[in-house]
C-alpha cells in the first residue's frame, strides 16, 4: 500500500487538507496527518478541525511515498520547522513525491528545493516562488520530475488526479 502524509499547521486551507485525504484514502492509500509541534487538534482557515495522528519529529522520509503541503496559513508555520523543511528536502532528495498547492510553495522554498523547476503556486507568492530560482507557471497543475504544485482549491481535482498518476507510473 501507498503512504502518504499530510503537514498540518493552525489555519491550513480546510479543503486542501481534506480532499487530498480522502481522495488518497478513497484510491486505497495509506494517509496520515502529522502536526508540527506537541499539539493533537488544529483548526482550518474556516474553522474545520483536524487531530492529527502524529507529529512530524515522529516520521522519516523513507517510510511515505508522498508528502502534501496544504496552503492557507499553515505554511507560514511549516516553513519556520528545521523538522519539517528537512523531512521535506529528505523527500525530495529520494525522488520521492511532493505535492504543495496555494501557499504550500513557501515550504519549497524554505526546504530549498526549488532552484531550476517549473512550478505553480497563488500568484501572492509568485515572486517568492521565482527569487528562489523556480521558473513559475500559472497554470492550474505543474509537476517537474517529483514536484507537483497547484495555485488554489479549485484545481484540487487536477492536483489530486496528477499525484496518483505519478505515482501510479501513469502518463498524463
Amino acid at each position: 500500500m501507498k503512504r502518504a502524509v499530510i503537514l498540518i499547521a493552525d489555519e491550513y486551507q480546510d479543503l486542501e487538507v481534506w480532499y487530498p485525504i480522502l481522495r488518497l484514502r478513497e484510491a486505497g492509500w495509506g494517509v496520515i496527518s502529522a502536526g508540527i509541534d506537541s499539539k493533537k487538534y488544529y483548526e482550518g482557515k474556516f474553522g474545520y478541525p483536524i487531530t492529527v495522528e502524529t507529529h512530524i519529529d515522529e516520521l522519516q522520509a523513507k517510510d511515505f511515498d508522498l508528502v502534501i503541503i496544504p496552503g492557507g496559513w499553515a505554511p507560514d508555520y511549516l516553513r519556520r520547522s528545521q523538522v519539517a523543511l528537512e523531512f521535506v528536502a529528505e523527500m525530495n532528495r529520494t525522488g520521492k513525491l511532493i505535492g504543495a498547492i496555494c501557499h504550500g510553495g513557501w515550504v519549497l522554498i524554505s526546504a530549498n528545493i526549488l532552484k531550476g523547476k517549473q512550478v505553480t503556486s497563488v500568484t501572492s507568492i509568485k515572486d517568492d516562488m521565482i527569487n528562489a530560482g523556480a521558473l513559475w507557471l500559472d497554470k492550474e497543475v505543474v509537476f517537474d520530475d517529483n514536484i507537483v504544485t497547484s495555485r488554489k482549491p479549485d484545481d484540487l481535482p487536477i492536483f489530486c488526479k496528477t499525484l496518483l498518476a505519478l505515482a501510479e507510473g501513469r502518463k498524463l
